[in-house]
């Protein structure tokens, strides 16, 4: 399985709608790649003050390749378009492959 960390930065000021993040985004995101290899999908919040991060989502792909090819796809538009309706943070991304 490959891993695909997408991290929230911010700080006490910065828009975050727990909820929403878990209630709606992570549902279309799980809609979204599903059919492209997105296996698993789950939310962190730092403890504490988080050092500068706010949220971190894991998201598990059953390979590699999967990921470049969920992004590539036409849903990627719609979870993307989503983000701005529970924060106000610019996304990074980061890939884990096993060794």
């Amino acid at each position: 399985m490959t891993m695909l960390f997408v991290t929230y930065p911010g700080d006490a000021s910065t828009h975050f709608d727990r909820d929403y993040y878990l209630s709606t985004h992570l549902p279309l995101v799980l809609e979204a790649w599903g059919s492209y290899g997105l296996e698993t999908a789950a939310a962190f919040f730092p403890a504490g003050d988080g050092a500068d991060t706010i949220a971190v989502c894991v998201c598990g792909f059953r390979d590699e390749a999967a990921i470049p090819a969920a992004l590539a796809s036409p849903q990627t538009e719609r979870v993307m378009a989503d983000v701005k309706n529970f924060t106000d943070a610019v996304p990074t991304q980061s890939r884990a492959v096993p060794l």
